[in-house]
């Protein structure tokens, strides 16, 4: 069952991608999304089985050289469990729903074939992510990391005759590269200190690690937390987290199925479940959960900020995804890995549900994406309007406070947010501030976007309004399936994620130091005032986005005049693109056009035409003229040849 869920989206990859000639366009489609839900079907059968230890099916042997061996195994446990479920899920609804979405692409010529390939891209993607998260060694985990990251190239890049299309491709590639080049280190440094890339090798290490130190750079330093600094530097790339995020945004320019793709279940999630997956090791490495913890919050409130003044609509929910991974990688950081798997999954459903809502409001609005042209759409669309209004409910964290119901956003963010609060430290303070502070401007962001899109006058263009009308049915049900996850997934596994059976459900899947760590224990007893601020804070971003969009209209705008530079910094992202253009793209183009014109213009042509086109033809013609055909001439020059000859026998002694 395993091996039919990993390879079901490749076969698929493969019979649309070459086939769709022999087979027919549609029937590419079909068979794409046909095995998508196959394999999750299969993924969910699998979801309610118990794994006392983790189970291993060998695939095939792929190493072997010396004392480096390497099978490609799929190793299942409760983590890969989580992860097929979310993957398969999210990608099948997607699948279904381009089936109405990339109808008639306006983006395309008129009779260009471009839907096979685009189902082969998402099917690929699909894979590349199961071979990711079943992965039973950091070779074939490093294949699947890289696999997401090619196929998200062609999935941003997807429309390629739009320049800023392409831009953006490049950009996701080449910043995912950051993040992977410290996620190959430490795969070197785990093989150079334990002699194996194997997980069964690795996780039994965790503290003859902490115990040793690596030569790194010019320092010997703790083996353990060097090692797990360069994959959470991995980690950071392909979750977008603070200093490696500029991509994400950029990457709305694909199709929106491909937002929703990446953004909900998929890329983004990778390095979250890297660092659970490795927690034997992070449990090991203190300094480096302190630094997972720093960069989760600061990177939701960085995120929440941006999101708080942006105009196009995936934008808006872009930023949220940036902020939510910020919100799992805090709960990491403390030890709680449970919590961050939890708000992984429940993310999923309602981010999906988010970004194909919005779809279907592009859709409607004849692919208009500045929230200032829409207004008065619950009437026009009434289906997406119920649909994002789940999301945004989910999202924002609506809830009974001090009970386990609410919608699913409500009790993982809770229990992130108890779980910062109860490590009890400096570090584990300023993440729960981040993340209440954060949940406030989440709540805020997300009902303005609501209040911008469904309610108040139409604004923009009145054609585009008056011929606005509901997505298709195709578009339709996969909103409701995901709405139904958004709604219930927090209550029906909150006891198995953070409540009572967390310990038994997870199993070894997921290892605590219970010497050291004791945060999950204790986030059930924190005060009833930190389990209430989230509500608050949710309560009071609401509050403040109604009345500045439905009671006052006009206080945004005058708000924003009357603080410019701050709206501006805002606005255009704390500047992070400026200042990476400023220190990294402009002296890298610098030292390209200097390679190019001096070095291999100047230098290497220069010498290679020199040669060519100087030495070489005089050369040439001194011989030529030596070569005058008079027989004199050359009975002259051997007379020379052997006067020389003997000249310089005599001189050196004579011979002997």
């Amino acid at each position: 069952m395993p091996t039919i869920i990993l390879f079901s989206p490749l076969v698929g990859a493969l019979i649309a991608g070459f086939g769709w000639r022999i087979i027919g366009e549609r029937n590419a489609q079909l068979v794409t999304t046909a095995l998508l839900f196959l394999a999750a079907a299969l993924s969910w059968m699998l979801f309610y089985g118990a794994y006392e230890t983790p189970e291993t099916t060998l695939l095939f042997s792929w190493i072997h050289s010396g004392s480096f061996s390497v099978d490609w195994a799929v190793r299942m446990d409760r983590l890969t469990q989580i992860m097929l479920v979310v993957v398969t899920t999210v990608s099948s609804l997607v699948h279904l729903y381009s089936w109405g979405y990339m109808e008639n692409d306006p983006q395309w010529k008129e009779g260009e074939v471009y839907k096979p390939r685009f189902f082969a891209y998402l099917s690929f993607f699909t894979f590349a992510m199961l071979a990711l998260v079943t992965s039973d060694n950091l070779l074939q985990m490093f294949f699947g990391w890289e696999g997401v990251g090619v196929a998200s190239y062609l999935l941003i890049g997807f429309y390629f005759r739009k320049p800023s299309a392409n831009a953006a491709a490049i950009k996701a590639f080449v910043v995912n590269r950051v993040g992977d080049f410290g996620f190959a280190l430490g795969i070197f440094a785990i093989y150079k200190m334990t002699d194996s890339v194997n997980f069964s090798d690795i996780f039994t290490q965790g503290h003859h690690l902490s115990t040793e130190t690596i030569r790194f750079l010019w320092m010997d330093l703790n083996a353990a937390e060097v090692i797990t600094f360069l994959l959470f530097i991995g980690a950071m790339g392909k979750s977008a987290q603070l200093f490696l995020h500029t991509w994400l945004p950029d990457a709305m320019e694909g199709p929106t199925p491909v937002s929703a793709l990446i953004h909900a279940a998929t890329m983004v999630t990778a390095g979250v479940f890297l660092v659970a997956r490795m927690s034997p090791l992070f449990e090991y490495a203190p300094g480096t959960l302190v630094f997972v913890t720093i960069i989760g919050a600061t990177t939701a409130f960085v995120a929440a900020t941006i999101g708080l003044v942006q105009n196009d609509i995936k934008r808006v929910i872009a930023y949220s995804t940036m902020s939510q991974l910020g919100y799992m990688f805090a709960a990491a950081g403390v030890g709680v890995y449970q919590a961050a798997m939890f708000h992984l999954m429940t993310h999923a459903f309602f981010k999906a549900m988010l970004f194909l809502g919005a779809g279907a409001v592009i859709h409607a609005m004849h692919h208009e994406q500045d929230m200032r042209n829409y207004g008065a759409l619950r009437k026009k669309i009434p289906l997406t309007f119920w649909a994002m209004m789940i999301g945004t409910l989910a999202i924002t964290g609506v809830g009974i406070p001090l009970t386990d119901i609410g919608f699913a956003g409500f009790l993982s963010k809770d229990a992130i947010i108890e779980s910062t609060y109860a490590a009890g430290t400096s570090v584990g303070q300023y993440a729960f501030w981040m993340l209440v502070i954060a949940a406030a401007m989440t709540a805020f962001y997300s009902w303005r976007l609501m209040f911008l899109t469904f309610y108040g006058p139409e604004k923009g263009d009145k054609h585009t309004h008056d011929h606005a009308h509901e997505a298709p049915m195709v578009m339709i049900i996969p909103l409701g399936v995901l709405a139904l996850g958004a709604t219930f997934a927090g209550m029906l596994w909150y006891g198995d994620f953070f409540g009572e059976n967390v310990t038994e459900w997870f199993g070894p899947a997921v290892y605590t130091n219970h010497e050291t760590n004791h945060v999950l224990h204790e986030a059930h007893n924190v005060a009833a005032w930190v389990k209430v601020s989230p509500f608050i804070a949710m309560l009071s971003g609401f509050l403040l986005a109604f009345w500045f969009y439905i009671l006052s209209p006009s206080i945004p705008a005058a708000l924003a005049k009357r603080n410019r530079h701050l709206y501006l910094f805002l606005l255009n992202k704390w500047y992070f693109d400026e200042v990476y253009d400023f220190l990294f793209v402009r002296p890298a183009r610098r030292l390209g056009n200097f390679l190019w014109k001096r070095v291999d213009g100047d230098v290497i042509d220069g010498a290679i035409n020199g040669l060519a086109l100087g030495w070489i033809p005089r050369l040439t013609r001194a011989v030529n003229r030596m070569q005058s055909g008079y027989l004199y001439h050359y009975a002259f020059a051997t007379i020379i040849g052997v006067v020389a000859l003997i000249s310089l026998v005599a001189i050196s002694g004579g011979a002997h």
